[in-house]
């Protein structure tokens, strides 16, 4: 017996894994380095609202696009050009001694993630399971749980931001290296698939169709969630609690970890529970854990409430993403499912934004009001999605 080949879907499978975690891997960085970076250029609490933008509109271009770009350049290409992206992004937070070229370097990370993102999760939705899908997110959480932990250690070593971002950038330069030597493994596979397309609906029938502007809502306000508790509760710890650096670094890190491991075991009983009663449990989970982060003074408590956000957070956008197929007809799925993402890349970009400025004008406490709100709002919008599908189903 022959050895298998590096175009074996499998081992192409545990590559897609690993640029999910590099994936995740910068995205989380900037919460721990940002008090760091905001007295390195002077700037405002507010400032880091450039960043978040930036990367997320950035975000949101390339995703959508990442279509046409397949076809232009195959997805190997694709996946090494992309991953290649966001480590010159990462070198040039670690080396840029100005601002605006700091905040230029978010734009490149949003254009490279994005096409990573939705080039991974093409490939591994036309060649593999939901199973599959969930643990690809958990790679991800896994990736921004190492963000935090990584920048932590830095800082906590008594080393400059710029060392943390530097050593991301090695990450993601072995990334980019083993993406471009499998390129063509990557394009063999994708032409194999051969599948009976469904007729296509198009963009403005997609729109029009309720489930989905509701579906658009419920990612907007999940992932603005997400990213909101994960960006910001360091410094609501460090400075609005008085926590130090190496505990509040623990908790941002436990929250994350909370939402890769919550994504792997529930990617195992998720059939059993199933999809919907899952999903209502989670957001209920979530709510809990924000109104504890409001309420609770101790450092224990602060991180017990981001533990639960984490693992309630961890089911919704997988579950969310495997749904959205058999809530809709096929061909409208596919257009449905880029609104999403971009959506959701949306959310990421305003709402910790938003709480940025919420935070400078009503101080930092206000970081966990918005989040109580934002959780109520995913709550909400599920809920109104359950009821939508029963009366369709009626």
């Amino acid at each position: 017996m022959t050895a298998p080949s590096l175009s074996s879907p499998r081992l192409l499978l545990v590559i897609a894994y690993l640029g999910f975690i590099s994936l995740g891997l910068p995205d989380t960085v900037i919460g721990v380095a940002w008090p760091s970076v905001r007295d390195t250029f002077g700037r405002q609490q507010s400032s880091v609202a450039v960043i978040f933008i930036g990367v997320g509109l950035s975000y949101f271009l390339s995703s959508f696009f990442t279509g046409r770009l397949l076809k232009m350049v195959g997805i190997g290409w694709l996946l090494a050009g992309s991953s290649l992206l966001v480590a010159a992004s990462a070198a040039g937070y670690a080396l840029t001694p100005w601002w605006a070229l700091f905040a230029v370097c978010a734009t490149f990370h949003g254009l490279g993630s994005g096409a990573i993102d939705a080039g991974l999760n093409h490939y591994v939705a036309h060649h593999f399971s939901a199973r599959h899908m969930n643990w690809l997110h958990a790679c991800y959480s896994l990736g921004a749980t190492f963000g935090p932990l990584i920048m932590t250690a830095v800082l906590a070593g008594g080393n400059s931001w710029r060392a943390g971002y530097g050593t991301v950038a090695a990450i993601l330069c072995g990334l980019a290296l083993l993406f471009g030597l499998t390129r063509r493994k990557w394009d063999a596979n994708e032409e194999s698939v051969d599948e009976e397309k469904p007729a296509e609906v198009s963009m403005a029938a997609t729109l029009r169709d309720p489930t989905v502007r509701l579906q658009i809502a419920l990612f907007f306000f999940y992932t603005g969630l997400e990213a909101t508790v994960g960006q910001w509760s360091f410094t609501l710890l460090t400075e609005g609690r008085n926590v130090p650096q190496e505990k509040a670094g623990v908790a941002v890190t436990i929250y994350w970890a909370s939402i890769g491991v919550g994504r792997i075991l529930f990617g195992w009983v998720v059939d059993r529970i199933g999809v919907d009663r899952l999903v209502r449990g989670s957001t209920v989970l979530a709510a809990a854990g924000t109104v504890l982060l409001a309420l609770s003074a101790s450092v224990w408590l602060s991180t017990v409430a981001l533990a639960l956000t984490g693992l309630g957070l961890a089911a919704i956008f997988p579950c969310l993403m495997t749904r959205t197929p058999q809530r809709l007809p096929p061909g409208m799925a596919a257009h449905a499912i880029g609104f999403q993402v971009s959506a959701a890349m949306l959310g990421v970009a305003a709402l910790p934004s938003a709480t940025g400025v919420c935070a400078e004008r009503f101080g930092l406490a206000s970081i966990a009001s918005a989040a109580v709100l934002m959780a109520a709002a995913v709550w909400l919008l599920h809920e109104s999605l359950l009821r939508m599908g029963r009366r369709r189903a009626r």
